[in-house]
Order: C-alpha cells, then structure tokens, then sequence
C-alpha cells in the first residue's frame, strides 16, 4: 500500500524534524541521518519516537 504524496512531504522524524525516506516494500518510514526506521501499519504511519526501530536492523 503506497501513501500519500502529500503526506510523505509533511512527515518529519519526531526526533530530529528532518525529513523521511519511504520504503513501500519494507513499510517503513527510514531516517538515514539517524539509522532508524517508523513502521507503517495497515497504511498509517506510527510516528512516536518510542516505536522507532534500528535501520538496517542489527
């Protein structure tokens, strides 16, 4: 499931506010500057620092 366009250029990393990566085929949201990633689950993004996950996972 693809999100929108739109969206993609709102969200920012709650941790650092900078901008995001999409990885569709992973479902993930991926901060390259911080090495982590937000899932994306049944199409909406969950974007609470505390569900970050490392990126590439260790």
């Amino acid at each position: 499931m693809s999100l929108d366009p739109h969206l993609l250029e709102i969200l920012v990393c709650p941790k650092d506010k900078g901008p995001l990566d999409y990885h569709e085929e992973e479902g993930l949201l991926v901060n390259p500057r911080l090495s982590i990633a937000y899932p994306i689950d049944n199409g909406i993004p969950v974007m609470l620092a505390d569900e970050a996950r490392d990126y590439p996972a260790s």
